[in-house]
């Protein structure tokens, strides 16, 4: 399948599912964002000079952490059940969808140390920075479907990242990059308009960031639907 023809079909199941979607996913972004922005409050709050950093703020780290992976897990749950062509109620989502968030916890974590190690160990030598970056890049891409092996194969978290890593080979680690290239765009615009919208004052701000980070979730869309067809030819290769 061209990437045209998934960026088509994501797009039509976003227009067709927007009010379920929005329904189960605003209420995570809300939560995640406002802890944000607590965060980000209290860090410009503290004596850079003396830095403290108090048991809540390790509290809410870890609260935006699991928020954010019971929303991906409850996302990727909706995408599978309405690929096999159930209609489930978002209750059924949000409970379904709990069983998986300590191992989405541990495969994020693990995933992202993976992925920042190469520009992190590169940054101490200088102009070699960029190599490192472009192999963050690269494992970025790999790993992109970690999130959805966990989910939709039922796998550990080591398990879906040697997957995911197996899967995303060849052709598909350009079209996976393509596809994550969409949020450049979409963060470039949300910028802009976050920006506009910071001068009307902080309520409306939020507002904005909040609905641009629903628009990201197109991305998220398409790459399943990347990863469900190229699942199914594997699987018929195999077979």
């Amino acid at each position: 399948m061209s990437l045209s023809s998934v960026f088509s079909e994501a797009f039509y199941f976003f227009r067709n599912h927007l009010r379920q979607l929005a329904l189960l996913t605003l209420p995570f972004i809300v939560v995640q964002l406002g802890i944000q922005y607590w965060l980000g409050g209290q860090f410009q709050a503290i004596d850079q000079n003396n830095p403290a950093f108090h048991t809540s703020h390790m509290i809410a780290v870890m609260v935006v952490l699991l928020v954010f992976s019971w929303f991906i897990a409850a996302l990727t749950l909706f995408l599978e059940w309405r690929s096999q062509g159930y209609s489930p109620r978002n209750g059924q989502v949000l409970v379904g969808s709990l069983k998986f968030v300590p191992p989405l916890l541990l495969a994020g974590v693990f995933s992202a140390l993976l992925i920042v190690a190469p520009s992190m160990l590169s940054a101490a030598f200088g102009p070699l920075w960029i190599i490192g970056l472009v192999l963050s890049i690269y494992l970025f891409a790999r790993l992109a479907y970690v999130n959805f092996m966990v989910v939709t194969e039922r796998l550990t978290p080591f398990e879906a990242i040697k997957a995911s890593f197996r899967f995303a080979n060849g052709t598909l680690v350009l079209k996976t990059m393509l596809v994550l290239l969409v949020y450049l765009p979409i963060l470039q615009f949300g910028g802009l308009l976050i920006k506009l919208a910071s001068a009307a004052g902080a309520p409306l701000q939020f507002v904005v960031e909040v609905l641009i980070a629903f628009i990201g979730l197109f991305v998220n869309i398409a790459l399943f639907r990347l990863y469900m067809v190229n699942r199914k030819r594997a699987e018929a290769v195999q077979g």
